[in-house]
């Protein structure tokens, strides 16, 4: 972590040299860290699927926007089309919630406990991505 923003946010510099502004502390793990557990996904009982209203995290920022699944990719990740008018491929299913619904409760985030700060080794979500990356 270079910088914390101070609003549950973080600057990350990657280990290939890449860097992040603004990441979501979600999206960040204690390096060498399991993943976290969290609360059951949203297709556990209800299935998302193709065609249905949704609000996604537009490539993995804090903010919800609306639009619908265009595609079920079968891998827990789906493609959107939002209603302003832009796309995004293999959104992961935990970026998404069902349109009109509340936030879905998760466990704790890390930093209750154990705060992330800066100059902590880590490993996160490249643009929200799924999978982790050491920085």
């Amino acid at each position: 972590i270079s910088r914390d923003r101070g609003d549950g946010t973080f600057d990350i510099a990657y280990d290939d040299g890449e860097s992040e502004t603004r990441v979501a502390e979600d999206l960040i793990k204690a390096a060498g860290g399991g993943s976290r557990s969290r609360s059951p996904s949203p297709s556990r009982g209800r299935r998302l699927r193709e065609g249905a209203r949704v609000e996604a995290r537009y490539r993995g920022r804090s903010k919800f926007y609306p639009g619908k699944i265009s595609r079920d990719r079968g891998d827990g990740t789906f493609d959107i089309a939002y209603d302003d008018g832009e796309s995004e491929t293999r959104v992961a299913e935990d970026l998404i919630k069902a349109a009109g619904g509340g936030s879905r409760s998760r466990s704790p985030s890390p930093s209750r406990g154990r705060r992330l700060r800066e100059g902590a080794r880590v490993e996160a979500r490249y643009r929200g991505r799924s999978k982790f990356y050491p920085g």
